[in-house]
């Protein structure tokens, strides 16, 4: 269980594993998401472009997934939506950034999928690196 010193989540929380591993499998918009995150603040259709580059355009976002995504990771305490935006930035623009639950959740999902292949190469299912 997280205890907050604070209504919003995030700085002020203590997780638990417990709570890491409820995030667990995490959907792929999600994860996608928080790497775009990783090395800083977005905005959302940043994001999007970041995602479409680190994937050589195979994954697109729809605003509908983003933002749908967006709402349930702020909602999570995945994420952050920040109050302030640079001052040249247009006013509807929302900028976000990962958690530090939100980054503890990312290393879990990294591990995960890391054991996963693991096993996909220890059956034969995926080659083995030469």
């Amino acid at each position: 269980m997280r205890h907050c010193i604070e209504v919003r989540y995030n700085d002020y929380c203590y997780m638990a594993d417990s709570d890491i591993t409820r995030q667990l499998p995490l959907p792929p918009a999600f994860f996608h998401i928080l790497i775009a995150l990783g090395d800083g603040e977005r905005h959302g259709y940043a994001i999007m472009q970041d995602v479409a580059r680190r994937t050589d355009g195979k994954v697109r976002m729809s605003p509908g997934t983003l933002y749908g995504s967006i709402r349930r990771m702020l909602d999570e305490g995945l994420i952050d939506e920040l109050t302030r935006r640079p001052d040249d930035d247009d006013e509807r623009r929302r900028y976000y950034r990962v958690t530090r639950f939100g980054r503890a959740v990312a290393a879990a999902e990294a591990d995960r999928l890391r054991a996963l292949l693991q096993h996909a190469r220890a059956t034969g299912l995926v080659p083995r690196r030469s």
